[in-house]
């Protein structure tokens, strides 16, 4: 049997470029774990953009960054002191 340590889940740092998104929504409707929600407030293009409703519960799936047709948000690893890991088993 293969015993793997203390592996603790990745957790990821949302960052959003406001002003770049056209409030399509797909990062909020494909995001796993509900992270994101669209605000009420606008952007400089008159959209509605994203906010973070919950980060600790990002998985760091960057599934958010891979589906947005404008590049305007992006996902980086939070740092191994946030999370108490010793190594990193993804980049």
């Amino acid at each position: 049997m293969v015993y793997f340590g203390e592996l603790r889940p990745h957790k990821g740092k949302i960052h959003i470029i406001k002003d770049r998104c056209k409030g399509c929504g797909f990062c909020v409707e494909y995001c796993p774990k509900d992270v994101l929600e669209l605000s009420k407030e606008y952007n400089a293009k008159g959209y509605h953009p994203p906010f973070i409703k919950d980060e600790d519960n990002c998985c760091y799936c960057q599934l958010c960054e891979t589906i947005c047709p404008e590049f305007a948000i992006y996902v980086t690893l939070k740092n191994e002191e946030d999370q108490g890991e010793k190594e990193q088993s993804r980049p």
